[in-house]
């Protein structure tokens, strides 16, 4: 038998049949659509939430992060049930985007440079931390572009974080058939 000869070429040898690798096509699909209850159960529910949240900044006058709040009520009233959404998430990722946009304020100033950075870092050490929440990101943007005087802010960006997380656990009981929220605490 010559060294290239295989033993399926062999005369009197039928090839192997090759088996056909069955692949099961994923078309990708948008979620369903949710109830009209639920749509208006969700939106009110973060609705409600964020503007709670300008009224105590309006009340001790000192504006509230927004940008990066209002996603997290998006995440925890309208997708309940997802890693991103989950309480450690939401305040540990919050508070790990001030720090972390805190630091890079310090030892590179306020600078859209200075803002990249301290998103990159902040996404690392939230995969680290195993506490993803990418609106947490934003909050370290948010900290290096503004310079919020870190005294007000934390305790303000704990207590909006807190608020809600609790909103969101209130707002899973209040409507039945509504995901329990949140799918776990720590």
């Amino acid at each position: 038998m010559h060294p290239s000869t295989t033993v399926a070429d062999a005369p009197g040898d039928a090839p192997a049949p090759v088996p056909s690798p069955r692949r099961r096509l994923i078309t990708p699909r948008a979620p369903a659509r949710p109830s009209t209850a639920a749509a208006v159960h969700s939106v009110s529910a973060a609705t409600t939430v964020l503007l709670v949240l300008v009224g105590i900044g309006a009340m001790i006058h000192e504006p509230v992060l927004i940008p990066p709040l209002a996603a997290s009520a998006a995440l925890v009233h309208s997708a309940p049930t997802l890693p991103l959404a989950q309480p450690r998430g939401v305040v540990i990722g919050h508070l790990i985007g001030a720090a972390t946009g805190f630091a890079v304020l310090a030892a590179a100033g306020s600078s859209a440079w200075a803002a990249a950075l301290a998103a990159g870092l902040t996404l690392a050490l939230l995969t680290l931390a195993r506490t993803p929440h990418s609106p947490a990101v934003a909050t370290a943007v948010v900290t290096v572009l503004q310079s919020p005087t870190p005294a007000r802010f934390v305790p303000l960006l704990f207590g909006s974080t807190v608020l809600l997380v609790l909103t969101g656990y209130a707002g899973s009981r209040i409507r039945r058939g509504a995901p329990r929220y949140p799918a776990y605490w720590w």
